[in-house]
Order: C-alpha cells, then sequence, then structure tokens
C-alpha cells in the first residue's frame, strides 16, 4: 500500500511517500480502506518533533473515514469514521490506503457525510465535544468562543446551540465576524485584550459563564470577562508554555481554568464520542465544514506545507479503491 511516513524528526521533509505492507489485523481488530484522512496541526506538530512519545519510523495521521475490510463479519462492508490519540504517534495513522484498528474503536459514518467531511471532524469535533462537556456547557450557559473561525471553534460553536447556549464568537477580522453575524451569531472583533469586557458586555452584562479559548493568547483578558464560577476552557498555548495569568482575579471570582487535550484519548474513547454525535450529523442539526481542501495522497506533502501556513482544512483523498468489492464514494 502507499503511505506517508517520516523516520525522523525536524523538519517536513522527513516526510515521504513510499510503499509499505497492507497491515495485518489481529483477532481483535479490523482493517480499513481509508477513503479519506483529515490533516490537523498536531499532524503537523507531530512530525516537527514536538511529541516526545512518537516513535520512528511511522505513518501520521488521527482523523479518517473509510470502509471495514477486513475484521467482524458484521463490520465488513461499512463506512465507518474516527480519530485518537494512538493514531500516528505509537501506531500507525491514517495517511496511507490501509489502517489497523481495534474493533472497539469502530463508529459508524454518518451516511450524511461525504467520505471527506467525516475525515475532517475527528478532532476538531471531539476536542470541542470534550471542552463543552468538561466546561459545563448546557441549556442557557452564556459561552464565548475566542477563535471562533478556527475548526474547534466553530465546532464548538455548533455543539453549543445545539445544548441551547447562548453563543457569542470572538474573531479577529471583520470578514470572519460577518459570517458568523449571516448565521445568527454574535460576533466580536478583538484587537487588544484589554477591550474584551467592554466588547462582551452588551451581550452578557454579568460576564461570560465559559470562555473556550482555542488560541492560547486570550487566557489572561478572559479572566477580566469571565462571570462569577465561571470557567475557562484552553486548548492552547505559546511556544514556550507560559502565561501570566492574574490569580487574584481568577480566585476572587471563584473562576477555574480547564485544560482540554485531545491527545488523552485513544481511538476508542473516540469512537464513543463520535457515535454519539452522529445522530445530529444524520438529522442535519450539526454540519460538517464544505470548504475543504482535497488533495491526493501522493500530495500529502504539499498538503502538509498548507496546514502548517494555516491554509485552511486540508484532507488527504484515496480516490480509487484498493479492493475489488467497494465502491468510491458517491459524494467525491
Amino acid at each position: 500500500m502507499q503511505a506517508l511516513q517520516f523516520d525522523r524528526l525536524g523538519s517536513l521533509d522527513a516526510l515521504q511517500l513510499i510503499e509499505l505492507p497492507r497491515p495485518q489485523p489481529a483477532s481483535d481488530e479490523a482493517l480499513i480502506e481509508v477513503r479519506a484522512a483529515g490533516l490537523n496541526p498536531s499532524d503537523v506538530k507531530n512530525v516537527l518533533g514536538r511529541f516526545p512519545y512518537t516513535t520512528l519510523p511511522r505513518v501520521p495521521g488521527r482523523d479518517f473515514s473509510g470502509v471495514v475490510v477486513g475484521g467482524p463479519a458484521e463490520w465488513r462492508g461499512r463506512a465507518v469514521w474516527g480519530t485518537g490519540r494512538d493514531l500516528g504517534f505509537f501506531r500507525d495513522g491514517s495517511h496511507a490506503q490501509f489502517l489497523r484498528l481495534p474493533v472497539g474503536a469502530l463508529a459508524a459514518k454518518p451516511a450524511a457525510l461525504s467520505f471527506a467531511q467525516a475525515a475532517s471532524c475527528g478532532v476538531p469535533f471531539t476536542t470541542a465535544l470534550d471542552a463543552l462537556d468538561r466546561a459545563g456547557v448546557g441549556a442557557g450557559t452564556r459561552l464565548l468562543v475566542i477563535g471562533a473561525n478556527g475548526a474547534v471553534g466553530r465546532a464548538a460553536i455548533a455543539l453549543a446551540r445545539l445544548r441551547g447556549a447562548e453563543v457569542v464568537a470572538a474573531v479577529r477580522r471583520a470578514d470572519q465576524a460577518a459570517v458568523f453575524v449571516e448565521g445568527g451569531i454574535v460576533a466580536l472583533r478583538l484587537d487588544q485584550g484589554d477591550e474584551l469586557m467592554s466588547l462582551l458586555k452588551p451581550h452578557f452584562d454579568g460576564g461570560a459563564e465559559v470562555i473556550f479559548d482555542t488560541t492560547g493568547a486570550w487566557l489572561p483578558a478572559a479572566v477580566d470577562a469571565l462571570a462569577p464560577f465561571g470557567r475557562i476552557a484552553v486548548i492552547a498555548a505559546p511556544l514556550d508554555g507560559l502565561v501570566q495569568v492574574p490569580i487574584l482575579k481568577l480566585y476572587r471570582r471563584g473562576g477555574s481554568i480547564v485544560g482540554v487535550n485531545s491527545l488523552l484519548y485513544d481511538s476508542t474513547a473516540c469512537a464513543a464520542m463520535l457515535t454519539r454525535m452522529a445522530p445530529a450529523f444524520e438529522n442535519g442539526q450539526l454540519k460538517a465544514p464544505d470548504d475543504l481542501q482535497c488533495y491526493p495522497l501522493s500530495s500529502g506533502l504539499e498538503a502538509y506545507r498548507a496546514t502548517d501556513q494555516g491554509g485552511g482544512k486540508c484532507v488527504l483523498i484515496n480516490q480509487a479503491p484498493q479492493t475489488e468489492f467497494l465502491k468510491p464514494d458517491a459524494v467525491l
């Protein structure tokens, strides 16, 4: 099979398209023919050496969709989707034509999603779901999402609205804000940290009960915009990992900070999360991105470079199925 693989860290030039033997699933595993595989910033950081537990050589890639071609009879021929911390780090990932997975990591792909759409959902939606769950977002919760234009931010807004939360989006640019306003969502355009509370006050007079900072840049300012007993969820940090937090203000508000890390959940745990969300994708309450940048697997390095430069959501496509009895996804 064809696969992207890296055998050293520190440069995207380490990625090569090579031929590898087709994986052989064990008795408790399944073999997936990958139809599409999402590309996330963490995949890029993995090749660049940001994760000390990655073992080499390694096929990267966390998110995927495809068809089960080996394993339990009840799963054979079924379309699945998934993600997980193990994939691409200490077991070979999805940026290949085939993927070997534990049977417990199988989750049925919503029929309403194309393979490309399904492959774009894994990390963004499981991260957003975890953040909302652990920060206690429910019906009526006043939620501010900072960096709302990113994949995780958009997923968080969609999931929060489904729960009945009151949502305000915060972004950098006017064109980004306009997109949310057109969708009926209040949007703030942020520039300086000290203006966050003044911009938020007309919408959440007492502050936000939950602030989800997807950028890692707004944590100190978020404390000022927090309601009493509020929670700040964070998924990112500066390169040195350090942020100065006005702790006096935080504890006087009774506030708390929730660290959210999707790399704490393996592919089996993530399958359970995706299964929770699947009905909402099926009935149209949740929608996958439709502005994807699709690349063939053979152009994987180009897609990695585009992701590294912040060029939108990239998906690697395996156009032609390798098994005779399967047909390509009609949506692709």
